[in-house]
């Protein structure tokens, strides 16, 4: 009989990662490259850890995720993001956990448009006297 897997999908800014777990030894496989390949940045990799960190269970899942959009620090918040619904998934004790700790909450924070008339989003052009 296979392995029960868990899935979750997780969201920050335009990234998107679709997240797997499944008991093991802590292996990770994102976008079929390791962890420490994928994300080289010690602080991103923290923040792929954080739920494990968090509910005691670090290196007792094996990791599989595929991540689009973004950057790379965003995509490390949709990974951690995707792992902590995972998790909850896997055990509803742990929702109290990582709610707390607010990484179950989607981080709805994006880009504001640019408007027409302005340089930016809310910048205007620079006004020249002469």
């Amino acid at each position: 009989m296979a392995e029960k897997r868990y899935y979750a999908t997780g969201k920050r800014k335009t990234a998107v990662a679709r997240v797997w777990i499944k008991q093991g030894q802590g292996n990770y496989l994102i976008n079929g490259r390791t962890l420490n390949e994928y994300f080289p940045v010690e602080e991103w990799r923290f923040m792929v850890n954080k739920p494990f960190l968090l509910t005691g269970t670090l290196s007792k899942f094996d990791v599989i995720a595929n991540v689009h959009g973004g950057g790379l620090p965003a995509q490390a918040w949709a990974v951690g993001h995707g792992i902590a619904k995972a998790l909850v998934e896997y055990n509803q004790n742990l929702r109290a956990v990582l709610k707390k700790q607010g990484l179950l909450r989607r981080d709805p924070r994006v880009k504001e448009r640019k408007k027409y008339g302005r340089r930016g989003a809310r910048r205007g052009f620079q006004f020249s006297k002469r």
